[in-house]
């Protein structure tokens, strides 16, 4: 079951940037990013991913829900 971190990673992908791209583009540094991604940081600040939402486009909601929402259909 993917987390908040798979989800940055699918969109970050999707978007053909790099870890160091993103980093650049949100002001985030690429270890905290890269510690996202693979889970080591379960729980990064509001203001980290919101940043990382506008630079991805798309939603802090949708980052934010999206673990939520694999184990709603999990449950299901």
């Amino acid at each position: 079951m993917g987390g908040i971190g798979e989800r940055i990673r699918i969109l970050r992908v999707g978007k053909r940037l790099s870890v160091n791209q993103l980093a650049n583009q949100s002001g985030v540094s690429k270890s905290y990013i890269s510690n996202i991604e693979r889970e080591v940081q379960k729980n990064p600040s509001l203001i980290v991913m919101r940043k990382l939402a506008a630079t991805l486009e798309v939603s802090l909601e949708d980052l934010l829900t999206y673990k939520y929402q694999d184990e709603q259909k999990d449950i299901k």
